[in-house]
């Protein structure tokens, strides 16, 4: 994994909770943490298709919004701010059947309350597969 210098001690932080959950039964991977930009993988694996041996949009969605909401957790506060999902849609550009996926997340808009990224899913041929926008609510922890 490539990670910013800075943010190597945020991903250590957030990587001692150690709750499994759906990164993990999705099989994402991490591969890139920087400011403003976070890249992942998926394997196009039995479980994450849908019945017609297809990748399962749900998945690609919620590949786009990990990489969203871990982006907007690297750049907020956390001993006082949390990022939770507000908003997502996606456009389904490219069936998958095998192989992998992967995801790259930009900020667009970096506000105090908000957050808004897009995200970009290519299949191993760089092809584009879905692209999707979320929007994160940055909350106070109180």
């Amino acid at each position: 994994m490539i990670i910013a210098d800075d943010l190597k001690d945020k991903w250590e932080q957030l990587s001692s909770i150690g709750q499994p959950g759906l990164m993990e039964a999705l099989s994402i991977r991490i591969t890139r943490i920087d400011h403003g930009c976070i890249e992942a993988s998926m394997p196009v694996s039995p479980a994450v298709k849908q019945p017609f041996g297809l990748l399962h949009g749900g998945a690609s969605v919620a590949l786009a919004e990990t990489v969203s909401s871990l982006g907007s957790w690297m750049l907020i506060d956390t001993d006082h701010q949390k990022a939770v999902g507000l908003e997502i849609n996606a456009n389904h550009i490219r069936p998958v059947r095998t192989g992998s996926v992967y995801a790259t997340a930009t900020i667009l808009h970096h506000g105090s309350k908000t957050h808004v990224w897009q995200t970009e899913i290519r299949n191993d041929d760089s092809e584009l597969v879905c692209i999707s926008r979320c929007t994160t609510a940055i909350l106070s922890n109180h």
